[in-house]
This record gives C-alpha cells, sequence and structure tokens, in this order.
C-alpha cells in the first residue's frame, strides 16, 4: 500500500508496534527497518497425530518439508518472524524441529477457534506467541478468562484486537459507538495481552480491509484525512502498558460474575508480589458506578479510600493491589511451651443447647429433660473421659453424669428439671489414659497380638491409681501383682475396673466449657389456652358496669370451652382527663366507661382495683373460684398513665415534661393515644425509684395471688428494665409467667424473649397462606429461637380484628382456631370470637364497637356459633401429649396449596397425630397427602390405623399417599390420630 517502507515503519514504530505481518510475502520485506512477518500454514492433509509405525509417513514429512522450504524462501526475503495459521496440523515435536533449526525468526501460533484438545496439544512446540479471541469478547460473557487459562499453558498471549481479513469490526457498531467500543477494545488489550495484533488502519475506524502490499499510498492517505477518529494515541499507550510488564508471566481471575456491565479482573503476576485490579465499563455510552460492597474481600483493598467509583462509557480503569503485609507476634519461648504442654488436649465445641453462647438462658418446663450436646475433640486415637455437670442455681455442688459418643465427635447427656427456676451446666473433658489403655489391650487381646507387657503397664496403671488408697481399687492391684496373664487380662478388661478407674481418674489436661444457663419454667409456660375477656362486660346486657362476681359466673361456661387461663385486660382505675369515647373517639360521652389502658385516677393507679369491678376482696374470691373451675387468672401489666394518675402528681419527676409544661401523649405511629402518657425511664427522678415502683406493681399482684402477667407494648420500654424486673420477681416467684405482647421487628420479638418473657404474641395474626404459615413455623422450630422462644398463637385481640376473619365467616374462624390450637402449644381467643364476631371499622383491622371503648353484652351461645368445635379442639390438645408444644412440629407434602398437612409427635412416636386445614374458608378443596410410613419403618404400602378425633370414626389407611376432601360448609379441617395397623 505504502510505497516508502521507511513510511509504513516510522508509523507502525510510532504506535509501539515492533512488527508488521504481512499476508503474503513480498520483496519489499527485505528494506524494511521494522520486523516483517509473514503469514504460514502447512498443507493441508498434514497430521498432528503421533507417527504410526504400521503406514508409511511420506506425506507427513512432506508437509514438514514444506513449512521448513516456506520459512527458508521467507527469511531470504528478509522476513523475520511467522504469524503460523493452523498450528494444529503439525505435530508439536514437528514443530518444535522446525523452529528449533530457525533460532533467529519468531513464531506465533494463531489459536482463535481452536478446540480445548487442539490447543492443549501444541504445549510444548516453542511458540514465542499464541493469540486469544479478544476481537469476538463482549467483555461479558465468562468464556474469555477460561481461554487466557488455556492459552498460557503453551505461550504468552497477544491479544487479537481484529482478524486480519475479516469484517471490520467499526462496521458492526452504530456510529455513536464505534470509537467507545474500539477504544474499549483497545484498553482491555493492553491490560490482558501480552502484545497486541492491530490491522492496519483500525486506530482510523477503517470499515474495509486493508493490504499493505497491495494498496496505494492514495487510499492510505485518504484513510487518514477522512477517519471519523485517530486511536493512536490509545494505541501508543496500550503498548507502552504492555512493554512495561514485560514478558513477567501473569493469569487473570474474574472478580465480576459474567453479563455484569462493569467488567473486573484481576491479574496475578507470577511472582505474586503485585496484582492488579482492572475495572472496564462494558456500555460504550452510560456512566456506571461500581459499589465497593460488590467486590470480594481479597480485592477490597485496591478500593480503599476510592469510595463509589464512577466509570464513563467504555472507561477502562486499572488499581493496583499491593501484596498483603504481615502481622508479627512476639515468642513467649520456654513460658510458651510450658503453657502449651499443660493446655487440655480435648476441644470442647458447638455446645447445646445454647442461646447466644450462654449469654442468655434456655427455655425448658419442669419435668423435661435436658439434652446436651456437644463435640469433644481430640488428637491421634487417645480415648476421651467427659461428663456433663449441672446444678440449681441456689445449689452449690454439681451433679455429673458421664457423656456418651453419638457418632462423629458428637456425645450427649441428659439431666431432669425436678424444680422451678434457674439451672446452669457446663462440660468436663480429658483424655482417659485407662479407657485408651483399655481399647488397646482389647484390640491386640482379639489380633492374637502377645499383650504381657501391656498387662504390666495396665498393673502399674492401676497401681498408681490405688496409690494411698483403700477399698475395691487398693484390692484389685493387690490382687494383680501375683495373678497370672489369664487373670489379668480378665481383670482389666472387666466393667468393674472400668468403673473403678473412671471413679478414680485423675482428670489430666482438664477442659472445661462455660456455663450455660436453663429456665425451668412450669407447664403453662408453653402449654396453655388463653380466654380474654373484660370484667365490665360481663354483667349481660351492656349497660351496667360488670363486677368480679359477674365474671365469677361466666367460669362454668368457659371451662367447658376447655381454657385454662383466664386474661383479663388492665382491671384499674380508668382518668377521666381526656377520657376516650365510643369507637376511639375523642369525645366521652358522660356514660362512657373509658379505655382501660388510661389507668390511674382518684381511687389510685396501677396497684388499684377499678372501684366498680369490686375490691381486693372480690378480686380474691373471682381467683380461689377460678382455681375451682381449673382456671388461672393473668393480668395486664401496661407501663403507661392516664393523666389522672398519681403518679403525676406524686412523682413529676417520672415524666418527661414539654418546655410549655405539657406531657407528650402516646403514640405508637400511626396509632394515637390522647388519654395517655408514657413514663421516663431515664429521667434523673426515676432512677432508681421508679423501676423499683413498676417491680412492686408487679410483685403487688403476685401476692394476690397472679402469676400470669400480659405486658403491654414491652418493645417500647428499656430492654434492661425486662431483664432485671423479671429476674428480680422470678427469684420470689419462680411460677410467675410474663407474656410479651410486642407486635414489632422479629430480633426484637426474639431480644424480649431472651432476656426473661416465658411467651409471645406472634405474627401468627398475619400468616395465612401455606408458604407464610409453614416457613414461619419452620423458622421458630428449626432454627435458633427453638430454644428461648415460645410463640403464643392468639386468633384475635381487642386490638386486631384480622381481615382473614373479617371475610371468612364461620368456616374462616374455625380455620384460625384450628391452625392455632394445632400448631403451637399456646393460643388464645378474645370473647367474640367463640360467636364469630367479626364486624370492623371500614377498610381497618379494628372491631367495630370496639370493646375497648364501651361495655358489650355477649350471649352465652349464639346462632352458627364455634363453641363446641372450640371444646373439641381443647380437649384433643389435652388428651394428646404431642399437640403441647410447637417443637414437636413437622410438615409434610398436600399436593394442593390451600391445604395445610402437618404432623405433631412424641419423641417416642407413641402419640401421633396429623391435621389437615383447609385455608380456604369458602370452596370445597381436595388434595393428595404424604404418609411418611417410614417414620415407623413401614413399606410404601404399610398399613396404618386411623381415629378421626373430630368424630371418633375408625378406618384404616394403606399405602404412602393418601385423598382428602375438605368442605368448609362442613368443618375446614381434620384430625387424625394414626398408630401403625400392627401395633393396632
Amino acid at each position: 500500500m505504502v510505497a516508502d517502507w521507511t513510511q509504513m515503519g516510522a508509523h507502525a514504530a510510532s504506535l509501539g508496534c515492533d512488527a508488521i505481518i504481512l499476508a503474503a510475502p513480498d520483496e519489499r520485506a527485505r528494506v524494511s527497518k521494522i520486523p516483517i512477518y509473514q503469514d504460514l500454514a502447512p498443507q493441508p492433509g498434514a497430521s498432528a497425530e503421533l507417527p504410526d509405525p504400521r503406514f508409511d509417513n511420506a506425506e507427513r514429512d512432506a508437509s514438514r518439508e514444506s513449512v521448513e522450504k516456506d520459512v527458508a524462501d521467507a527469511k531470504a526475503r528478509g522476513v523475520t518472524g511467522f504469524r503460523c495459521l493452523t498450528p494444529q496440523l503439525l505435530s508439536a515435536a514437528d514443530w518444535a524441529a522446525i523452529i528449533s533449526s530457525h533460532s533467529d525468526c519468531r513464531f506465533l501460533a494463531w489459536t482463535p477457534g481452536l478446540p480445548p484438545d487442539e490447543l492443549a496439544s501444541l504445549a510444548g512446540a516453542g511458540f514465542a506467541n499464541v493469540f486469544d479471541s479478544l476481537a469476538w469478547w463482549d467483555a461479558r460473557r465468562a468464556w474469555y478468562v477460561e481461554e487466557a487459562w488455556r492459552l498460557a499453558a503453551v505461550a504468552p498471549a497477544i491479544a487479537t484486537l481484529e482478524a486480519p481479513g475479516a469484517p471490520r469490526s467499526a462496521s458492526s457498531h452504530t456510529e455513536n459507538e464505534r470509537e467507545a467500543a474500539a477504544r474499549l477494545r483497545i484498553a482491555l488489550a493492553g491490560n490482558l495481552g501480552a502484545g497486541m495484533l492491530v490491522p492496519m488502519g483500525y486506530e482510523f475506524g477503517a470499515r474495509h480491509p486493508l493490504d499493505a502490499a497491495r494498496g496505494t499510498a492514495e487510499e492510505w492517505e485518504w484513510l487518514q484525512e477522512n477517519a471519523p477518529y485517530d486511536l493512536s494515541g490509545a494505541l501508543r499507550d496500550a503498548n507502552a502498558a504492555i512493554a512495561s510488564r514485560g514478558t513477567t508471566k501473569a493469569s487473570l481471575m474474574p472478580v465480576s460474575g459474567p453479563d455484569t456491565a462493569i467488567l473486573a479482573l484481576l491479574r496475578h503476576t507470577a511472582a505474586g508480589s503485585q496484582s492488579t485490579l482492572i475495572l472496564a465499563n462494558t456500555d460504550p455510552l452510560r456512566t456506571l458506578t461500581l459499589d465497593p460492597g460488590a467486590v470480594p474481600p481479597d480485592v477490597s483493598p485496591a478500593l480503599a479510600g476510592v469510595g463509589r467509583l464512577s466509570l464513563h462509557g467504555a472507561e477502562v480503569r486499572t488499581l493496583s493491589l499491593p501484596a498483603p503485609t504481615s502481622i508479627l507476634g512476639a515468642s513467649r519461648g520456654q513460658d510458651g511451651a510450658r503453657d502449651a504442654a499443660a493446655a487440655p488436649r480435648v476441644a470442647i465445641e458447638a455446645e447445646r443447647p445454647s442461646v447466644d453462647d450462654g449469654r442468655f438462658a434456655v427455655k425448658r418446663t419442669l419435668g423435661e429433660n435436658v439434652r446436651v450436646e456437644v463435640d469433644l475433640i481430640t488428637d491421634g486415637h487417645e480415648k476421651i473421659g467427659a461428663v456433663l455437670q449441672w446444678r440449681a442455681a441456689d445449689e452449690t455442688e454439681w451433679q455429673e453424669l458421664r457423656l456418651a459418643p453419638s457418632g462423629n465427635d458428637r456425645w450427649f447427656a441428659e439431666f431432669p428439671l425436678l424444680r422451678l427456676g434457674a439451672y446452669r451446666f457446663r462440660i468436663q473433658a480429658w483424655p482417659d489414659a485407662f479407657a485408651s489403655f483399655a481399647d488397646g489391650l482389647a484390640k491386640n487381646s482379639k489380633a492374637g497380638v502377645p499383650v504381657t507387657l501391656s498387662l504390666e503397664e495396665g498393673r502399674l496403671l492401676l497401681a498408681k491409681a490405688a496409690e494411698g488408697k483403700s477399698g475395691p481399687l487398693a484390692a484389685l492391684a493387690t490382687r494383680l501383682l501375683a495373678a497370672d496373664e489369664a487373670e489379668r487380662l480378665a481383670v482389666l478388661q472387666s466393667g468393674e475396673t472400668a468403673a473403678l478407674m473412671a471413679a478414680a481418674d485423675p482428670r489430666p489436661l482438664l477442659a472445661q466449657s462455660g456455663e450455660y444457663g436453663v429456665d425451668s419454667e412450669r407447664t403453662a409456660a408453653g402449654f396453655a389456652a388463653w380466654y380474654e375477656l373484660f370484667p365490665r362486660s360481663q354483667a349481660g346486657d351492656g349497660k351496667r358496669h360488670g363486677t368480679f362476681a359477674d365474671v365469677i359466673a361466666q367460669l362454668p361456661r368457659i371451662q367447658a370451652m376447655g381454657f385454662d387461663t383466664l386474661y383479663f385486660p388492665p382491671i384499674h382505675p380508668i382518668g377521666m382527663k381526656a377520657r376516650k369515647g365510643r369507637n376511639n373517639s375523642l369525645t366521652a360521652a358522660p356514660d362512657d366507661p373509658g379505655s382501660p389502658y388510661g389507668i390511674g385516677a382518684a381511687e389510685g393507679g396501677h396497684d388499684a382495683l377499678h372501684p366498680e369491678l369490686g375490691t381486693l376482696e372480690d378480686f380474691a374470691r373471682l381467683r380461689a373460684a377460678a382455681a375451682e373451675h381449673g382456671l388461672e387468672l393473668a393480668i395486664d401489666f401496661a407501663i403507661q398513665c392516664s393523666l389522672d394518675h398519681p403518679w403525676l402528681k406524686a412523682h413529676p419527676g417520672w415524666f418527661d415534661w414539654r418546655p410549655d409544661g405539657s406531657l407528650r401523649t402516646a403514640e405508637n405511629p400511626p396509632k394515637k393515644y390522647e388519654d395517655i402518657v408514657n413514663v421516663d425511664f431515664y429521667a434523673e427522678d426515676a432512677i432508681p425509684s421508679l423501676w423499683l415502683a413498676l417491680r412492686d406493681v408487679v410483685l403487688f399482684w403476685a401476692e394476690q395471688g397472679v402469676r400470669c402477667f400480659r405486658v403491654d407494648n414491652p418493645h417500647t420500654k428499656p430492654l434492661p428494665f425486662w431483664e432485671w424486673m423479671i429476674a428480680e420477681v422470678r427469684a420470689a416467684y419462680p411460677d410467675a409467667l410474663f407474656l410479651a405482647e410486642a407486635f414489632t421487628r422479629p430480633k426484637l420479638m426474639y431480644r424480649l424473649a431472651k432476656l426473661g418473657f416465658s411467651q409471645s404474641y406472634t405474627y401468627f395474626t398475619w400468616r395465612n397462606t401455606k408458604v407464610e404459615l409453614t416457613d414461619y413455623l419452620t423458622e421458630l422450630t428449626t432454627t435458633a429461637p427453638r430454644d428461648f422462644f415460645r410463640p403464643h398463637f392468639f386468633v384475635n385481640t381487642p386490638d386486631i380484628n384480622p381481615f382473614f376473619l373479617q371475610t371468612g365467616g364461620r368456616p374462616g374462624h374455625l380455620i384460625r382456631a384450628a391452625l392455632a390450637a394445632t400448631l403451637s402449644g399456646l393460643w388464645g381467643v378474645y370473647q367474640g370470637f367463640e360467636y364469630c364476631e367479626a364486624a370492623a371499622l371500614p377498610g381497618r383491622e379494628e372491631y367495630l364497637n370496639s370493646e375497648k371503648y364501651q361495655l358489650r353484652a355477649w350471649p352465652d351461645r349464639a346462632q352458627g356459633d364455634i363453641v363446641d368445635e372450640i371444646a373439641r379442639l381443647n380437649i384433643i390438645r389435652k388428651t394428646n401429649p404431642a399437640m403441647r408444644s410447637h417443637l414437636t412440629l413437622e410438615f409434610h407434602d398436600a399436593a394442593n396449596d390451600q391445604v395445610l398437612w402437618y404432623r405433631k409427635a412424641t419423641p417416642d412416636r407413641s402419640n401421633v397425630v396429623f391435621c389437615a386445614v383447609s385455608l380456604d374458608p369458602h370452596q370445597v378443596q381436595e388434595s393428595a397427602v404424604d404418609l411418611p410410613l417410614w417414620q415407623w419403618s413401614l413399606p410404601d404400602d404399610g398399613s396404618v390405623e386411623v381415629e378421626d378425633l373430630f368424630t371418633g370414626e375408625r378406618f384404616r389407611w394403606q399405602g404412602r399417599r393418601q385423598s382428602l376432601r375438605i368442605d368448609p360448609a362442613v368443618r375446614p379441617f381434620a384430625i387424625y390420630r394414626i398408630r401403625p395397623a400392627e401395633a393396632a
């Protein structure tokens, strides 16, 4: 193309190029001042296979000879290097011979598109370089990095900006993208390649192939004068970057995933002293931002101090990642060695149960056996001695029990909870020398290995253990002195000897775990059925204020439904200032009773009773009558005050007064409580007097015989207060229970449980679909909360009238009752639920004519009520031990997403109950369900005896898959007690 080869060489050299490759031979190569390379191709038919002695290799030899002749002819014309096309057509050995014969020339293998096996066959051929496939890469796919690793095994790779003779890349982009795309490829080549292959005119955006040997000078000059852009500077920079890296080998590792807009690659040098992070915006036009948090930790030091990094369209940026520095420690020499030699040889890990590594107590109930599991790890083949130790908090002596191995270095033991209150447990472990000896003796004896010396070693172990002692162990040691070999073997392998040696073990190199707490609470902490009512609404006519005597009249009805806990909202005097009217109106009529949560009036505060309910003597009579009906009373502990509360005058320093002398009323956005104010726990005058006063309120009611406290909104009060207050109360009344009414963030709910709350309201109220219910219960039963969080499934509350109940009618109420009563050991209803009362304020989950603001009249029965079904559910709960905890729950497959199918079972499977609940209150639902016969060790066609616990019907199911049909108009659930037919 250019008649003056000096000019052509000067242009190439100005770009940083060190050679020109010609597609065909040209005599002018002799006069070029820049090295000229030429394309070289073996003749078709040549084979890369190893020579086969059974055949004539004349054809293969002729091909090699032809290549050598072409090389010699080209060298005679001044050519000093070759781009070897289709290099796979000759074997590596042939190429090695050719290349070694012409050591004054460079041989470059054209490798784009070669299959991996053919590329691998070129290893050892001696090529100076290979070519990569950058020209075909979109800078997003993963294959380029994979190719780079394969090419590196053959030779350093030259980056291919464009394949010679192929359609020009400038013609494949839109006009506004061409320059940016070309600039991106040049920058990538400069950072990724050991060189660059630059087809003629690439820097000027040439859109047609150019031939240096056959083109004209005019064509070249026209291209330069009419170029849409000139990237000569970019090429010079890229070649300079390649030259500065030299020939040091490097590897590429992707940092970003495939198909990400910002490419991130890490280039490691062979020496490993320096790494470079290469970032490229693959979008030619848009500026993109890289979040440093999106890169792996080992790369983040390169972005230190950079923050969010913006890259313009097609921009490539490199960041240095220096070699890490080391943190050196100080040697303790002989002291360190002595301490290490005295350290425990058994590692104690993964202790369970544990809440936050022992920071909080595990929750269990009285009479349970606490199963403790732990990993015990030691070196070599030593046997381990290990004990579980436990004690009640008011005891000083530890009881202990040997741990037993359960496999894979896991050990276990159990201890019983025989008292209410706090327990502590810990693990001790040590290398058991005698057990190790006995194990080796047994193995050698069985294998027929002589054991005379071993028997003497065993005798010495007994003698050392018996030193200074009398009794059975000393007698055994004396006996072994005169015993023959057979007697020694029998004694040393006996269980009696093992027990005596275990008791005498000095436990050398003893390892001891930290101490862990267990909170032993009474059964009602985990298994109870609560019924909530407003005592003031029990008069029967909605006009007269109810009394405790009226509540006594309701006890037989509540008992008949099977409830065992009767819960009252606040029963204290109610303030007059800002008293709420009906349906939460801000103006109260003269006869409106106000909200019971507006606690405090002239008659008293939290330790007083509303005078219209009765006296303390009346309350005591109610408590005694409830006990006679198998009911325990629970009251509300709500830390808030009406504007008439005596504390406002007696202790103004307990409140947060505003600059104008007013008090900010309480709110829980978007709800506002204009009739109450909150105390300030951290006011200067409140510490410790307010904290003590609140504790004493609970202690006062405990003295009146109350042991169940439902706490209103505990998540809005200081966490340290609850941990302290609950511990104080339970120190005096270990049987006290606290229910947290905390509809808040999950982790805050869990923290309250850890701090001491026995039970908690839950998100069950808003979990209606199969996925929602299974996910939530799986979290509660299989993850960390299982050890400290007891879910109380209230189906409704005075504050919450769920939309599901508003629209589900009688079947909807039955569905929620069945789910609550069977999924958890704790469930509750607020009066009106049994009558399917669901009238709501429009568009809100609140009851119309809410009992929080007015008196109501409730019947004993109502048309279409579910009183009988509730009673039956509670009987089923009480007569099936498997129903007493949510931790016995396991979900099984039901083919219909509207059907929930689950099982509850005792650990020994003596009581197994299956529940099928339709989640659709309107339509009949049918489903195939999976019956886990394998859990009874039955085959898939095995049989089980089934008892319908609602109808009493008994029948047999055979086979693993069963079909159910659930009609909400009849009953939207079924409960079955199941056992193997063989055991029926």
